[in-house]
């Protein structure tokens, strides 16, 4: 009867999720989507590969949509044989973010059962993860890769506390393989990273319990070995991603660096100290944990807009020279935020009761929780702060592996984020139901961890200003006094509202629990109060980052790219900051759709309106010079960096020349121009000369400086290549494009003498093969980054096909070890309900 009681309780809080979820995303019962700038933009550089899947019903793993052309695998490709995504889309098939939102909350409501057995403790610790205020910001940006990642956390966790501690070693075993399967199967490396960072620390835990006999030294390897098995097999059903993204991560900005400069040692891997520490917390800034707009929460605050006016008056009313106003603009950054990363879309908010009951937590949680949640918390708060210690930052960097292969030290907080709310229900839980907790000693804990977060918070508000000063070193030096007063009064004012919240949250639960201590207040109405109290505190705050302006008509959400205005379409945007960008690009996509019709050979263009390296409008119509994508081929990057991101008038139209650059864009968004370069080298050309160079720093500089379609540059280490491939002259040899496919091209050549082809297609060094009328020969690579293959005397057929043999490989791989799951779970299963059902004949005798 109990039994069936708790599962009605469990089916009533899942229901209870999927409510809460549904209420925060109103608008999608209006058939209306999330419009996110992250969504907008794969959607722009994944259409070649959604085109190609759509019209032939299978994947290709090369498009040429981006950056001259990389590799799918992080452009939403599919694998087949891919059964453990299968479900991971299956768990997400409700509406975005309803989908997220639940699985947030459910995962976390597993996790929850697990730690301390009690539903309501669950649905509250539930509540208080999966409102957790980075999510929504991350979810509005269109980081979905990087939620439905972390939505698999908490229940990960909950298989390896059902095996180390609960001693359940099969459903520990099947929960701790399904999830790490779908984690990384949502495919973001560096959340997965940053959690079993956390993880190491219950690892340590569950090792020194062992050598101090608190549990036995043979559950510890037992359970070890369980969980590691579940692990690998978790590894071994992505084996097709792992293992093309891992063969694909060492020839892109993750890995290995190819230039010596001032800031890349050619050798190392990783990505250099600034772009890896670039978004780094502030120390002081983490207190936003508890108050939101410590330091002013987002870049874009609601306030923002009524700020920006009033500076413009004051400026209009007190500037009287250029220079004062040149020296002004020099001073501003966000108006709203001052705290020490570049910009932000909001704060890491947790919630000012849940960090108040984290805090009690670590003081009223058992030992075998406290310990190891507290290492992971500090740890994961100094990484966090990234430049801001670099002791420990630069420890990590050089000594820990893949550290260094990820950016933005403060995304590690998602680990507080999911310890936080755990360390909290199980303190609390231990404060209302422990035997061995003295009330005295709750008195006690209770009196000084309440009070000193209420004085510190009073304390803050009082003298907040002199404390945290609320601007920052650069506006200090160049906004006049007028300016300056006016942002420190108006950020003090955006504070002081988050703390006097803050403070009175704090002081209900202070409260609450006092009277439940004195047992004057039932157990249940204080849950109820402070899970009210909490849920109106998140679900606040989260709504201004993302809210019902964030959703748009569906036709704006799956067709950014529009290409005609009307008064209509006008109407619709109305005032939405999200769509009013739609509208500005219409003129650039109209050209671009022009150019795409009118001309509908294969080659690339040039934009620079819109950014070339943060936008993909240009590769939605057309082969592109540029793209949005983290995770960049090196060798193009470098290019990028030589020649393209700071332009040289005689150099880059060289570079673009050789990336067969057909048209370039210039003017400005509401009035591009169109400019034809008759000068591009074409899809593939014949070259007369070779000039051999010994480093690539000579071959990137040399692609600047030669004829590219007479001289080819290459490295010294292909010299053998040539060894019984002679290159002669022939100034009527003719090569041309016959087919292109983003994974297959045809080419036809003629020559009277053998040749060097170079191709405007850029190498990579896996997967790629090369065929001579059917018969397949090497390839080298040519002008830093180009396919190059010997092309004998007379007429040829030359194909190049993408079929990268770690696909096949990772497939097998991945079916067998889901097999292997399937298996060990269902026999698992059955060994349990034998075992069993032995007990009960053994009762009956």
């Amino acid at each position: 009867m109990a039994k069936n009681k708790n599962l009605i309780y469990i089916a009533v809080s899942l229901i209870a999720f999927l409510v809460l979820a549904f209420l925060y995303s109103t608008p999608v019962f209006t058939g209306k989507q999330l419009f996110q700038h992250d969504i907008v933009q794969y959607r722009g550089g994944a259409k070649e590969l959604i085109d190609y899947r759509n019209n032939y019903d299978k994947e290709t793993y090369w498009s040429d949509s981006m950056f001259g052309g990389m590799p799918t695998y992080q452009m939403g490709s599919r694998f087949e044989g891919d059964i453990i995504k299968k479900i991971d889309s299956y768990l997400n098939i409700l509406p975005r973010p309803v989908n997220y939102l639940f699985l947030l909350f459910s995962g976390f409501f597993l996790l929850g059962m697990v730690a301390v057995r009690n539903w309501k403790y669950a649905l509250l610790g539930a509540t208080f993860f999966g409102l957790s205020t980075y999510f929504y910001i991350i979810i509005a940006a269109g980081h979905n890769g990087k939620v439905n990642t972390i939505e698999y956390f908490a229940p990960l966790l909950a298989g390896i506390l059902l095996v180390y501690i609960r001693k359940k070693y099969v459903l520990g075993f099947i929960v701790t393989t399904l999830f790490f399967g779908l984690q990384i199967a949502a495919n973001h490396p560096q959340m997965t990273y940053y959690l079993f960072l956390g993880l190491g620390f219950l690892f340590i835990s569950e090792l020194v319990r062992a050598i101090k006999k608190k549990v036995p030294m043979k559950h510890f390897l037992i359970s070890s070995g369980i969980i590691a098995s579940a692990l690998a097999i978790g590894v071994g059903m992505n084996s097709q991603r792992i293992m093309a993204n891992s063969e694909y991560i060492k020839e892109t900005v993750r890995g290995k660096q190819i230039l010596n400069t001032e800031t890349h040692t050619a050798g190392n891997t990783g990505m250099d100290k600034e772009s890896i520490l670039m978004w780094s917390y502030g120390q002081l800034e983490t207190l936003n944990l508890f108050i939101p707009r410590l330091m002013g929460g987002g870049s874009q605050e609601p306030e923002g807009k009524e700020m920006m006016e009033k500076v413009q008056q004051l400026v209009q009313d007190n500037v009287t020279s250029q220079a004062e106003y040149d020296r002004i603009s020099k001073g501003f950054g966000s108006l709203t935020y001052w705290g020490d990363q570049p910009g932000t879309s909001g704060p890491a908010y947790q919630g000012a009761i849940v960090c108040f009951l984290a805090l009690l937590g670590f003081f009223f949680a058992s030992k075998k929780y406290r310990y190891w949640i507290l290492g992971a918390t500090i740890l994961t708060i100094l990484l966090a702060w990234g430049s801001n210690f670099m002791p420990l930052s630069d420890f990590f960097i050089e000594y820990v592996p893949f550290y260094s292969k990820f950016r933005a030290p403060s995304s590690i907080l998602v680990v507080v984020e999911l310890l936080f709310p755990l360390i909290a229900i199980i303190g609390l839980y231990r404060f209302f139901n422990s035997e061995t907790l003295e009330e005295d000693y709750k008195k006690k804990i209770l009196t000084y961890v309440g009070g000193g977060t209420l004085g510190l918070t009073l304390l803050l508000i009082v003298f907040g200003k002199s404390i945290l000063g609320f601007a920052t070193d650069n506006e200090k030096v160049y906004l006049p006094p007028f300016l300056l007063e006016y942002l420190v009064d108006e950020r003090f004012s955006m504070f002081r509202t988050d703390a006097i919240k803050a403070l009175l949250y704090v002081g209900i639960t202070v409260a609450v629990l006092f009277f439940a201590l004195k047992q004057k207040l039932n157990q249940n109405i204080a849950l109820v109060i402070i899970g009210l109290v909490s849920l109106f505190d998140l679900w606040t705050v989260n709504k201004r980052y993302l809210n019902d302006d964030n959703y748009v008509d569906k036709i704006f959400a799956e067709n950014p790219f529009q290409t005609e205005g009307s008064d209509y379409l006008a109407e619709k945007v109305g005032d939405n900051a999200n769509l009013q960008s739609i509208l500005a690009s219409i003129p650039v996509n109209k050209t671009l759709e022009t150019i795409a019709e009118n001309d509908k050979k294969h080659y690339r263009i040039y934009n620079q309106v819109l950014g070339t390296t943060s936008e993909t409008n240009t590769s939605y119509f057309k082969a592109s010079i540029g793209g949005y994508h983290a995770v960049k081929l090196r060798r193009y990057d470098d290019l990028l960096n030589e020649y393209i991101v700071q332009p040289d008038s005689i150099k880059t139209p060289k570079i673009l020349n050789l990336l067969n650059t057909k048209y370039m864009i210039f003017g400005n968004p509401g009035e591009p121009q169109v400019v034809p370069n008759p000068k591009a080298n074409g899809n593939a050309w014949f070259v007369s000369d070779l000039k051999f160079v010994n480093t690539p720093n000579e071959e990137i500089k040399a692609i600047g400086e030669i004829d590219s379609k007479k001289t080819a540059v290459i490295n010294i280490s292909d010299k053998s290549y040539f060894d019984n491939r002679p290159v002669q002259t022939d100034s009527t040899a003719t090569i041309n494009l016959t087919k292109y496919e983003a994974n297959e091209l045809e080419f036809k050549s003629q020559s009277k003498t053998p040749q060097l082809a170079v191709f405007s297609e850029i190498y990579y060094p896996h997967g790629w093969k090369v065929f001579v009328d059917e018969k397949e020969v090497p390839y080298i690579k040519a002008d830093y980054l180009l396919r190059a293959v010997h092309v004998p005397a007379g007429n040829h057929h030359i194909k190049m096909i993408f079929e990268p043999q770690v696909i096949e490989t990772g497939k097998w791989i991945s079916l067998l070890c889901f097999g292997l799951f399937i298996a060990l779970s269902a026999f698992g299963i059955y060994y349990i309900y034998r075992k069993r059902d032995k007990k009960q004949v053994e009762i009956i005798k």
